[in-house]
């Protein structure tokens, strides 16, 4: 079984001595922004209060969950596969040269601290925030515990971070202090739904995963019963979300429309466990999006009860 160590580095060699502002952003991979920047915004549409006058607080978190941390943790995650990439993607940025020397580990610490000096700026709650995702975008891909070496570990690593803490921050930004018991509840269940969406994205990856020593789901588990896990995963908090629209927080037009997004991802489930290896980035297309809609369900609920007690 290989592993990073017997891995040999080969990095493309480059004359250049600074990266190019297109290589740049490539590392930063906006295309991942929007996951997080989508949970900061439910996070602020949960905090119920009025956006007059605060436009520049919401423009400014979702700079600091997107462009700011999502993107810094892309370039230290980067940086610590660049030998692995080079084997497997040697057109990426670092392990191509296009980003030169130590530039990436540059940018990546360069980036971590400039989502820490913003998320200073929400107050104290909105700096423990921060660091919390800095420091677990660095466990997540650095030694010594590189938690994404492990699938139950790394996914919750990711989970907490892009959907959990990027909606508490939302509602940090908005109300200047920690938010009620009813928005965390709601970050907490997403976050363990995101669990099982990271798991959807380990399915292309299986073999070379096993062989470079990637304890992913698929890997651990084999594809069907990963495959299995994952929907119960990502389905089940939507299922104690509804029940607490329901039940406990009455209101029933919105766990309605919830139970409405949770009856579309089952309709599409069964295609995907029927091949999963195939058939997860379709699912991860189709089905996933109704979940990320029910986010936005479920904080606008939330909203229409600011002043009740939590």
């Amino acid at each position: 079984m290989l592993t990073l160590d017997s891995v040999s580095p080969r990095v493309h060699t480059d004359p250049r001595r600074y990266p190019s502002p297109g290589a740049v952003l490539e590392l930063l991979k906006p295309v991942t922004w929007f996951p997080p920047m989508w949970a900061f915004a439910c996070g602020v549409v949960s905090a119920g209060v009025n956006m007059d006058g605060r436009w520049w607080l919401f423009a400014l978190g979702i700079a600091l969950t997107g462009p700011l941390s999502c993107a810094g943790s892309q370039a230290v995650n980067d940086w610590f596969d660049r030998h692995v990439d080079a084997i497997n993607e040697p057109n990426r940025p670092i392990p191509s040269g296009r980003i030169p020397g130590t530039w990436g580990l540059l940018i990546a610490i360069v980036w971590s601290a400039a989502t820490i000096a913003v998320g200073a700026a929400f107050g104290s709650a909105g700096l423990i925030a921060t660091c919390i995702a800095v420091a677990l975008s660095w466990a997540y891909s650095a030694p010594p515990l590189r938690l994404k070496s492990d699938g139950w570990f790394g996914n919750a690593a990711v989970g907490l971070t892009y959907e959990g803490l990027a909606w508490i921050t939302g509602a940090v930004v908005m109300l200047g202090t920690w938010p009620s018991g009813r928005v965390l509840t709601l970050a907490v269940l997403y976050s363990v739904g995101a669990h099982g969406i990271m798991t959807l994205n380990d399915f292309k990856s299986i073999d070379g995963d096993r062989q470079l020593g990637v304890w992913s789901l698929p890997v651990q588990l084999g594809a069907e019963r990963a495959a299995r896990l994952a929907g119960i995963v990502i389905v089940l908090p939507q299922v104690l979300a509804f029940g607490l629209l329901l039940f406990a927080w009455n209101r029933p037009l919105h766990a309605i429309v919830l139970l409405m997004l949770i009856m579309m991802q089952q309709i599409l489930l069964p295609t995907f466990l029927r091949d999963p290896v195939r058939k997860a980035l379709w699912y991860s297309g189709f089905g996933v999006p109704f979940s990320v809609l029910g986010m936005m369900v479920c904080a606008h609920a939330v909203r229409s009860m600011a002043g009740s007690a939590s």
